[in-house]
């Protein structure tokens, strides 16, 4: 039995309540010490991630006219178009005002695809929208959570989106069992003979963050299928050969992470998801096994975060995003163990 206070020294958790990060401070107060909303440190917090750090700055330069002119891009400027922006302020913990409504807004006019409600990688120049042989899972996953964090649950729009993701999800584990419709079945490498994992864990990631008593039965059922689709690989292996890492890059940990995933954000969306289960337990260890002396996670990788429109974190260095990401599962997987 593991008592995550083990893990979670007095001297870790000061650090990450240092007021010069108040978007890791909030998170803190709220996901590991279990601080109420109303809570004055809490309120405090949230207000600072609107007035200092990186959230300001971000949306300082999105509102300069050199970014409107990279609108059109917002996928494939990466990473500091529309798109990676957006995913970065949600996971920064910002809350919707005007300006980030507007942005919203211009990527469900410009990216979602109105038939299906996918989201596409390009507009389509003649007819407006997403260009529908463009859309790709990961994208959409991605689009729709960010779009729920910033209040648009209720919008037919992301209702179609969040029936884009079920009713045009395949889940194939090396043999073409399921096959995709035409256009989308053009990318054999998201919906081929092996689904793509990143639209797997981006599909889950965007379903749990629909409240319980608010999901369809198809919806819960997806969740339920995405989620023992990652089980049966035990989150980072083959699941035809357990003793092969299938996939040794998502043991490196980073933040934010874009399309791509690794073991921590896959273990953190089953464990708040309410799941344990013994498959899950070699890739915790490894989460385990990464913290150092004195208590905090290094940032393994930085193939997005030092592309962005403000570099974040340092390869190889102490992080507090990692660490606090780490720590949260640590307590979620140890509840879920009584």
């Amino acid at each position: 039995m593991i008592d995550w206070h083990t893990y979670a020294t007095e001297q870790t958790l000061t650090w990450l309540l240092e007021e010069n990060n108040p978007s890791v401070r909030y998170f803190t107060l709220t996901d590991l010490l279990d601080k109420p909303q109303d809570d004055p440190l809490v309120q405090e917090a949230k207000a600072a991630i609107a007035k200092t750090g990186l959230v300001p700055q971000m949306l300082s330069v999105m509102a300069q006219p050199s970014y409107r002119e990279t609108y059109s891009r917002f996928y494939t400027y990466k990473y500091k178009g529309l798109v990676w922006s957006l995913i970065t302020l949600a996971e920064l913990g910002a809350e919707a005002d005007d300006q980030i409504r507007e942005m919203c807004e211009y990527l469900l006019v410009n990216s979602q695809e109105p038939e299906d409600g996918g989201f596409s990688m390009n507009t389509a120049q003649k007819t407006g929208g997403g260009r529908k042989s463009e859309v790709i899972p990961c994208l959409t996953g991605n689009l729709v959570w960010v779009l729920i964090h910033f209040g648009f649950l209720k919008d037919e729009r992301l209702q179609k989106a969040l029936n884009h993701l079920v009713e045009f999800l395949v889940l194939n584990d090396g043999e073409l069992i399921e096959s995709q419709v035409v256009p989308y079945d053009r990318f054999e490498m998201c919906w081929g003979s092996h689904t793509c994992f990143m639209g797997v864990v981006k599909t889950l990631k965007a379903l749990t963050c629909v409240n319980r008593e608010l999901r369809t039965e198809k919806q819960q059922a997806t969740i339920e299928r995405l989620a023992e689709f990652l089980l049966i690989h035990h989150i980072y292996k083959s699941s035809h050969n357990l003793k092969k890492k299938a996939k040794p890059g998502w043991l490196h940990f980073a933040f934010p992470l874009m399309y791509q995933t690794d073991v921590l954000e896959i273990l953190d969306i089953l464990v708040r998801e309410g799941m344990h289960d013994e498959r899950m337990e070699d890739a915790f260890q490894l989460v385990l096994e990464k913290q150092n002396d004195k208590g905090r996670w290094l940032l393994g990788n930085t193939y997005a975060s030092d592309r962005l429109l403000i570099p974040m974190g340092s390869k190889g260095e102490e992080n507090k995003w990692i660490t606090l990401r780490s720590l949260r599962l640590v307590k979620g997987y140890s509840a879920s163990q009584h």
